[in-house]
């Protein structure tokens, strides 16, 4: 189970990643969706329902295949990030960070001491395969942990340039539907201050060499968006493409 972050090596090579939000928290679903050849899942616990023993079953059922989960926490909690990263998530995604000192928080609340806070149980947890890599995984985990952190807000995009300075920071993902909303204009991309924000954050980060993530918004393709500069893009979700299908194939029946 425990292995090298496929996330970042992939990253590390230069490709640009696609993956989708996943919201149902079934591991039947995490291993239609991981079987499907998407880099990763995005498993979405900060809007979805699922919790510590829901995932630990999605990341069983993604066990075998090349796709990476992506667990979004609801909130910046070092409790919530250890209980994660002790059944075994390789990849965390922090929302609404607004400044360094959060992205310090994150970082640390993933590195075992000295480097960090995060309590060490790494001779029973499901990450060190119950003990059967227990000094590996103690060696080489706070370095194979890909951390991510969601800038959403006017305050963290001008607080960009301090952000992207943090060690242990690995990606910044933008969300740009959030964004416009804290500048009272939701999903009003056309707005000159969203559009500085991002253009702001795009920059600085790629500036800084750390990678960069978004959702699709506005008219942008996923080539526009690659061509941008991001690295990472998460499109569609599980709900609206079962939702979308069901609707589509209950409109296909013959009117009487």
């Amino acid at each position: 189970m425990y292995r090298k972050n496929l996330l970042r090596q992939k990253l590390q090579v230069g490709e640009k990643l696609i993956g989708t939000w996943h919201q149902i928290p079934d591991p039947v679903v995490t291993e239609i969706l991981s079987l499907s050849g998407l880099d990763f899942v995005l498993v979405d616990n900060e809007h979805g329902p699922g919790d510590v023993l829901t995932v630990a079953n999605q990341l069983r059922a993604a066990n075998g295949t090349d796709t990476t989960l992506v667990v979004r926490i609801p909130w910046n909690d070092h409790v919530m990030i250890k209980k994660l990263l002790d059944v075994g998530v390789e990849s965390i995604m922090v929302p609404m960070v607004e400044n360094a000192e959060e992205v310090e928080a994150v970082v640390s609340a993933v590195r075992y001491p000295p480097r960090g806070i995060r309590g060490i149980a790494h001779t029973d947890a499901r990450a060190s395969e119950y003990g059967f890599k227990a000094d590996e995984y103690l060696e080489t985990v706070s370095d194979n942990t890909f951390v991510i952190c969601q800038v959403e807000s006017a305050k963290a995009a001008n607080n960009i340039d301090e952000i992207v300075k943090v060690d242990g920071l690995d990606m910044i993902f933008i969300g740009p539907f959030d964004l416009s909303a804290s500048l009272g204009t939701p999903a009003k991309f056309e707005n000159p201050e969203h559009q500085r924000l991002m253009k702001k954050t795009i920059e600085a980060t790629k500036a800084a060499g750390k990678y960069l993530g978004v959702t699709p918004y506005g008219t942008n393709s996923m080539t526009d968006l690659y061509s941008q500069g991001f690295d990472l893009v998460v499109s569609l979700a599980d709900v609206g493409m079962i939702r979308d299908s069901a609707k589509t194939l209950a409109d296909s029946k013959p009117k009487s």
